[in-house]
């Protein structure tokens, strides 16, 4: 199953599942619709949630103002609004070696 991706007013919306704490930051794969993620930070003063959006920015190469977390700050699960979306943008997860196998 894809990632689902979600029309908002302002771009697009996907589910990320978040394992914080990790030893390096990485994409564990998919998972009924959302995307699961292992990140190097720990789930502390928002450290996990600022690495989340980090590791997304430097992946598809995004700036700072065009990726945020909508909802979902204080859980593993959260709702990321892209605001410049190309749905080449999950193929470049899959190609980019950064999934864990």
């Amino acid at each position: 199953m894809p990632i689902e991706i979600r029309d908002h007013t302002e771009g697009v919306t996907f589910e990320v599942r978040v394992q914080p704490g990790a030893k390096k930051s990485r994409i564990l794969g998919e998972n009924e619709g959302v995307l699961r993620l292992a990140v190097n930070a720990p789930p502390v003063d928002g450290a996990a949630n600022e690495t989340v959006v980090e590791f997304l920015r430097d992946v598809w190469g995004l700036r700072r103002s065009q990726i945020e977390i909508i909802s979902g700050f204080k859980s593993r699960g959260k709702r990321i609004l892209v605001r410049t979306f190309d749905p080449t943008m999950i193929t470049t997860i899959q190609d980019s070696g950064i999934v864990e196998s």
